[in-house]
């Protein structure tokens, strides 16, 4: 009798969740182009953040149900290029960067080119990925950053936002474009090692930020992401190359060191 058991085939069903999830985060893209196009900029910014949050729970649902499939991979990455890459473009387009002309324009354009190059990269690099780190800024963060400064606006006065905001969202537009096609690190979030390991803390903080968040979403939301964009550069830049160098910095000077059988050697005669 065959002792080996044979893996039951997975329902059509299931292979089909992740997908529509992905349609939906497709779909809250395709409603803020809508939205921006119309003039409703905090509307097209709220259809990046749900979309950000489908695009999520696509991938997550992928390896729960082990269904994942390159054809999820490579719906999922277009999908992304239009809800964080084309539909944020014409958002900040319409909304402060037609008044640069040309330059406005080709930072629009960078959004999407760089965003586009920055998904086919991730793409080359999932044969081998490293789960603590991205390459790059990710594109659902880089749209993010964005819709929530749009949110973020209403809370500035009204002198600042007319004056330095069209040139704050220029210089955005510009670095974060760069950003994502740049060997930044940032992290990936998808190592639960220490969650496994403070399950209990790691509940009460988690739920201590939520209500921090849902107190001022405005204000946090943008910090939030604001911050993620800027710990990529302080992380590569100034904690990488001191992780580097204090192996060196700490390492012993050349001592007697002990032979095979753990006894010092024996000073030599002069």
């Amino acid at each position: 009798m065959d002792q080996t058991t044979e893996k039951k085939p997975i329902a059509r069903g299931v292979y089909i969740l992740p997908n529509l999830l992905t349609t939906a985060s497709l779909f809250c893209g395709f409603l803020g182009i809508k939205y921006a196009t119309a003039g409703q900029f905090e509307s097209c910014a709220l259809a990046i953040l749900v979309s950000c949050l489908f695009d999520g729970l696509d991938g997550k649902v992928a390896r729960l149900t082990g269904t994942c499939s390159e054809f999820g991979v490579e719906f999922d990455s277009l999908a992304d290029l239009v809800a964080f890459g084309v539909t944020p473009a014409i958002m900040t387009y319409q909304w402060h960067l037609y008044h640069f002309g040309r330059l406005g324009f080709m930072a629009s354009f960078l959004i999407v080119a760089c965003g586009a190059l920055r998904l086919a990269r991730f793409n080359v690099q999932a044969k081998n990925p490293n789960k603590k780190f991205f390459v790059g800024l990710p594109i659902p963060a880089a749209a993010s950053t964005m819709a929530t400064l749009v949110l973020f606006t209403p809370l500035l006065p009204s002198g600042f936002a007319e004056t330095v905001l069209p040139i704050t969202c220029l210089v955005m537009a510009y670095a974060l474009s760069f950003l994502m096609v740049s060997r930044v690190r940032y992290a990936s979030f998808k190592e639960y090692g220490f969650i496994k390991a403070h399950p209990f803390s790691m509940m009460v903080t988690a739920i201590l930020l939520f209500a921090l968040v849902a107190s001022q979403p405005r204000l946090l939301g943008f910090l939030f992401f604001v911050g993620y964009v800027l710990s990529g550069p302080i992380y590569t830049f100034l904690i990488l190359p001191r992780r580097a160098v204090l192996p060196r910095e700490t390492s012993p000077g050349p001592t007697n060191s002990p032979d095979a059988t753990g006894s010092p050697e024996p000073p030599k005669a002069p």
